[in-house]
């Protein structure tokens, strides 16, 4: 088998580079949605739960993409599916900003949310494959640390052209500046390599979520969980601005900007201390220290709110960074578990039992956030407890730590193993 580098080399730094631009086209998503809900409820005479049903579009997207998309890329290979992602996700982005009416909104956001989604299983399984065992952990949270540099592009730009443009021609141009990028880093993906453990394997399974049941059922349960309560909590924290506390504060729309930017610091320090600690503390350690402390944060925050809008901006940095830490640990994590001949279908299949928490989370955190803020506030600390007992029971049942072994030690092809083995 054709080995990966072992050492640091050039290669790896353009694949984080280009495969991370997947991930900052995601936040890029969620956090513009945020910023331009005013402008796009004014021009389409939205309601109350536009967001959410718009949000909804989106993950329901995600869930088709990186489910069906994750299988494809272990049959037909990872560059592919990360090319043809983003060409998806750009085209659908940048005719979003000619979209004539609500209904083309949602159709259009359904298929970006494809692209991206197809992005999470090939990406995270060819930078996983690609880089050196050592720093395998340190090189993929990196690549997902482009999320919150992706949310703050959003908040910068949303801020700036919503200035500076009517909102009736504001929004159609921060979408065309969002499928230009995709498209731009589409075309310089072009010299990134298939993945080298791929090739080995040729896609030599069949049948890959039928085979992730019967021999791999712990791993994908520890995926799925963890995903799912990353998901849920941390969309759930982003709806919980417009939807909860611009109308129990009655704060002005324009500051919303202000808000994500603020989380979107807080995210970068965050996703920055799982990616130094993943290869130092190890992966368990991290994924279980991160989750439980988010739930902690965000049980406090809960609180906090009772003292008004002064504490909100630093409360919602504090939370978001250790939000987008936890799940910058778990992907990571979970995403090595898998052998390379099915891992883009288990990365999959996590991700898309995970979006449906993000699906709902908005919803339900709308309906409970009418009512109280600090009950809102309790059920996404809930969602985190969720992933903390997960991590808890693989510990427990003896689940492999895979800080610094090979992915062939973690995984070997072919294994036939007990749940957690």
């Amino acid at each position: 088998m054709t080995e990966p580098d072992t050492d640091w080399s050039r290669l790896h730094t353009m694949a984080v580079l280009l495969f991370g631009i997947g991930w900052a086209m995601d936040a890029f998503e969620v956090t513009l949605i945020g910023n331009v809900l005013g402008a796009l409820s004014a021009r389409f005479g939205l309601g109350a739960d536009a967001m959410s049903v718009v949000l909804a579009a989106w993950f329901a997207g995600l869930m088709i993409g990186a489910a069906g998309f994750g299988v494809l890329a272990d049959r037909f290979g990872r560059r592919r599916i990360f090319l043809g992602s983003l060409v998806l996700y750009g085209v659908a982005t940048l005719a979003t900003a000619a979209a004539p009416d609500f209904a083309a909104l949602l159709a259009l956001r359904l298929i970006a949310g494809i692209g991206v989604g197809a992005e999470y299983s090939a990406i995270n399984a060819a930078v996983a494959e690609i880089a050196p065992d050592r720093r395998r952990g340190f090189a993929s949270a990196l690549m997902l640390n482009f999320w919150p540099l992706g949310s703050l592009l959003a908040a910068l730009l949303a801020w700036l052209v919503l200035s500076a443009l009517p909102e009736a021609i504001g929004w159609r141009v921060v979408f065309a500046f969002g499928g230009l990028i995709a498209l731009s880093s589409a075309w310089l993906r072009r010299g990134l390599p298939e993945s080298p453990r791929w090739q080995a394997t040729q896609g030599s399974q069949r049948g890959a979520l039928r085979l992730l049941l019967r021999r791999y059922p712990g791993r994908l349960a520890l995926g799925a969980v963890l995903d799912f309560a990353e998901a849920s909590g941390y969309y759930g924290l982003f709806a919980f601005l417009p939807l909860v506390v611009l109308p129990a504060l009655h704060l002005p729309p324009a500051r919303l900007p202000v808000f994500y930017l603020a989380g979107s610091v807080g995210a970068l320090a965050g996703g920055f201390a799982a990616a130094f600690l993943l290869d130092r503390a190890g992966r368990q350690g991290t994924v279980l220290g991160f989750y439980l402390a988010t739930a902690a944060a965000t049980v406090v925050f809960a609180f906090a709110t009772r003292l008004g809008a002064g504490v909100l901006m630093p409360g919602f940095a504090l939370v978001n960074l250790l939000a987008t830490g936890s799940w910058i640990a778990a992907y990571p994590t979970f995403s090595e578990l898998f052998p390379t001949a099915l891992r883009a279908s288990g990365i999959g299949a996590s991700v898309a039992v995970g979006r449906i928490g993000a699906m709902m989370s908005p919803f339900l955190i709308g309906a409970v956030g009418a009512k109280s803020m600090e009950a809102a506030l309790m059920l996404l600390a809930g969602f985190w407890l969720l992933g903390v007992a997960a991590m808890l029971i693989w510990r427990w049942s003896g689940g492999i730590e895979g800080r610094g072994l090979a992915l062939e030690a973690i995984a070997p092809e072919g294994m036939t193993e007990t749940p957690h083995a």
